[in-house]
């Protein structure tokens, strides 16, 4: 995706070799028109997989599965990873660990919204190590549902996510692959 491309090399920040920061577009301030963008790409690679509902998880996954969810006209449904009073008995949660918060939380899913016909499109805003897609495709399965996909914003593929996901089986579709990430050094996939 070209424009994600150019927004990433203009505005994203290497602070490391493993943290991309994209606050001005992504997760901190949200530029709607590239996340509907966003979601012309994901309906298009994912519109023949029957996907019946989309998945993520809070916060930052939030706006392009909703630009995506408009576009293929499904309900999109919010993972919790914050505790809630209100979030009690009836749930599916696993446990997840935050590669960039370096903290474990519990995953949250409450059961009305999944059931065993579901094919499930997880869209998430970075891929590093894969916890997170994996923590939600385990909700997800754990419901007797399916993982019909799952859609990536920016993946660091130099990390062992992208791999590990591949291996257990799962469509992993991303819309900008890094390749290599230094201080003031973002390099993509070619």
């Amino acid at each position: 995706m070209e424009s994600l491309h150019k927004r990433i090399l203009e505005e994203g920040k290497a602070l490391s070799e493993n943290v991309l920061k994209v606050d001005s577009f992504l997760n901190h301030q949200v530029d709607p028109d590239l996340m509907y963008e966003m979601g012309t790409y994901f309906k298009k690679y994912f519109e023949a997989h029957k996907i019946t509902k989309i998945f993520t998880i809070e916060s930052s996954g939030i706006a392009p599965s909703v630009m995506t969810a408009m576009q293929m006209n499904l309900p999109m449904v919010i993972l919790k990873k914050q505790s809630s009073k209100i979030l009690k008995g009836d749930v599916y949660q696993t446990t997840v660990h935050s590669f960039t918060k370096d903290m474990n939380y519990e995953l949250t899913l409450q059961k009305k919204y999944i059931n065993e016909d579901d094919n499930i499109l997880i869209i998430d805003d970075f891929l590093a190590n894969g916890e997170a897609a994996l923590g939600a495709a385990r909700l997800v399965e754990g419901a007797g549902a399916k993982v019909g996909g799952i859609g990536i914003v920016i993946e660091k593929s130099f990390q062992p996510g992208p791999q590990l996901l591949k291996e257990k089986g799962y469509d992993v579709y991303s819309l900008a692959r890094i390749a290599k990430l230094g201080k003031g050094n973002i390099e993509f996939v070619k």
